[in-house]
């Protein structure tokens, strides 16, 4: 696929996101029914509506394409990524946010080709907020009712980073090692994708992870920070791919240089 044929797709992908968002605020705004899958990770009526609206919304718009969502996956349900371009879902990234009702879960959706996402969005229905890109230059921050606004890393500041940290994983000391190596000014939390958006934004600098992740929870951030000029890798520097066999991910550290 050409850079111009995916970037031809980001409009209707930000609308399937958005559409999705309003079905999951339905539920939010309705009360919360969740339960428990095999991992002990907890899921939504809201997840699963969410993803019946993506899936067939993404076949719809690239034939041939196989999507590769969350609970499909965890139901047993996993295409055949061989050919090396699929799209990976995650229809509530954050569903413990969405349970405790802070307002910071997302719905993401990434577009893999050749192991690096390509195309990403990030939508946060809460918020109105809704991040998109496909390709260098291209990262945008709409909010609801508004225009597009182009977002860029920033240049780290002389006096320290600010650090953006799960709210609902904790740090652990692998965490405080890696970050003993830099001067941090300010530490922040927030849920789900939005860390790599922040960063994205210019509004901190460095987002480790030394905890449990899936691609489907990161690959749309990753193309979103990628295209504003920031970068994702393993802690030792090394590529952080997609379409792993298991579909968990390594540690990494997004950065916004």
């Amino acid at each position: 696929m050409t850079d111009t044929a995916a970037a031809s797709l980001l409009p209707k992908v930000r609308t399937i996101a958005h559409e999705a968002g309003q079905v999951i605020l339905r539920f939010y705004n309705d009360g919360i029914d969740a339960a428990t899958k095999v991992d002990g990770s907890p899921v939504t009526q809201a997840d699963l509506a969410a993803e019946h609206v993506i899936t067939p919304a993404l076949h719809h718009i690239a034939p041939g394409i196989p999507v590769v969502a969350e609970e499909a996956v965890a139901a047993g349900h996993r295409p055949d990524i061989s050919g090396g371009r699929f799209w990976l879902v995650d229809p509530l990234d954050g569903t413990k946010e969405f349970i405790s009702r802070n307002g910071e879960f997302t719905v993401n959706i990434a577009l893999i080709d050749g192991g690096r996402p390509v195309l990403g969005v990030v939508y946060a229905p809460a918020t109105g907020d809704l991040y998109a890109a496909c390709g260098a230059g291209t990262a945008v921050h709409w909010v609801e009712g508004r225009h597009d606004y182009p977002i860029q890393v920033r240049k780290p500041p002389p006096d320290g980073l600010t650090v953006v940290a799960s709210r609902s994983h904790g740090s652990g000391s692998e965490l405080d090692g890696f970050l003993a190596g830099y001067t941090v000014k300010n530490r922040v939390t927030c849920g789900s994708s939005l860390k790599f958006c922040t960063v994205a934004s210019g509004k901190a600098d460095l987002y480790p992870r030394f905890g449990p992740t899936s691609e489907w929870d990161t690959a749309a951030g990753h193309a979103i920070l990628a295209a504003a000029g920031g970068r994702v890798e393993q802690p030792d520097g090394s590529p952080f791919l997609y379409g792993k066999a298991d579909i968990v991910n390594p540690h990494f550290v997004a950065y916004g240089w």
